[in-house]
């Protein structure tokens, strides 16, 4: 569509299919033209009608009729295959930078089967699934992602053929479904708190335990330790279940600060996710510092995402 008029035609298509986490498709959100088969079928139709006129031919005119009667009855299969559809959000997992963002869809039939139903983000491939009657279809939905924050990839296209494929019935759909992308995770220095290279080595230095800075080698496995932690490479050669064993710093306090790392906004977030996940997978308390935002030091899945998702918003408008 030309630059010029597209605001225009977000704007009357806000309005006429708002946002919502489950959109049914009605007359009022279904718009059906030819496709490129049916314009040629079209033309061929015109063709055919200009000979029978020509030739006088009845059989040419029955002929024309009957294939432009097929077109016509075409055109309302097409367009009940695609009314009476259900589309829900199913909900996003957060990804990296880099990675393919995934989005589920759930769509669902009150009556009718719906046959061919295609859907996706132009101008990738449509996936195409089929509904049965009274039945639902959870379908997973692709697309690239460059940058972290909340990632609204547009309105969704669904569309059917089915049954000639001389029409094409679709709407554009948006289930209001965004997804956090977190920062691409890079190794680098461990950013520790000012305060905490104050202390010596010997005073801070834990030799054994569920540390995080330093790897000391295998230990056999003891109910209770760490799964995230066990050496499958040292399992496959035959060398019994062992987990990885590091010594940390007890006396220094592990609190990220953003401020402590060198290089430009992106770098330095990037590093700090490597370390949340890092320290994470260790079971070792930490603490992050952003300007502007601390969180305490804690472990566990619920402060590492918290972490993960205020590196993620970080310098995003509110």
């Amino acid at each position: 569509m030309n630059r010029r008029w597209r605001p225009h035609w977000d704007r009357w298509l806000a309005r006429r299919i708002p946002a919502s986490g489950s959109v049914r498709l009605t007359q009022r959100r279904i718009f059906i033209v030819p496709s490129r088969v049916g314009g040629a079928f079209m033309i061929a139709l015109g063709l055919m009608l200009l000979a029978g006129i020509n030739y006088q031919n009845s059989l040419a005119y029955g002929l024309t009729f009957l294939l432009a009667s097929v077109f016509v009855v075409a055109i309302l299969h097409t367009y009940r295959n695609l009314a009476g559809l259900t589309l829900k959000a199913g909900g996003t997992t957060p990804v990296f930078v880099g990675e393919a963002g995934r989005w589920r869809v759930r769509l669902e039939s009150s009556g009718r089967a719906h046959q061919a139903i295609a859907l996706g983000w132009l101008p990738a491939d449509l996936q195409s699934v089929d509904i049965a009657e009274q039945g639902s279809v959870t379908c997973e939905l692709n697309a690239p992602t460059t940058r972290r924050g909340w990632l609204r990839p547009g309105r969704l296209r669904v569309e059917s053929r089915f049954p000639l494929g001389v029409l094409v019935a679709w709407s554009w759909v948006d289930l209001d479904q965004p997804l956090l992308v977190y920062p691409r995770p890079l190794p680098g220095e461990l950013p520790l708190h000012a305060g905490a290279d104050q202390q010596s080595p010997e005073q801070g230095r834990l030799a054994h335990g569920q540390g995080a800075d330093d790897f000391q080698g295998l230990k056999a496995y003891q109910p209770g330790d760490s799964r995230r932690r066990l050496d499958w490479k040292a399992y496959s050669r035959g060398q019994g279940l062992q987990v990885k064993d590091f010594a940390s710093y007890s006396g220094l306090e592990l609190d990220l600060d953003f401020e402590a790392l060198d290089g430009d906004i992106e770098t330095r977030l990037s590093r700090l996710c490597h370390w949340v996940l890092m320290l994470s997978e260790r079971q070792q308390s930490f603490a992050l510092r952003l300007p502007g935002l601390y969180r305490a030091a804690a472990s566990g899945d619920a402060h590492r995402d918290a972490c993960l998702q205020a590196l993620a918003l970080y310098g995003s408008p509110p």
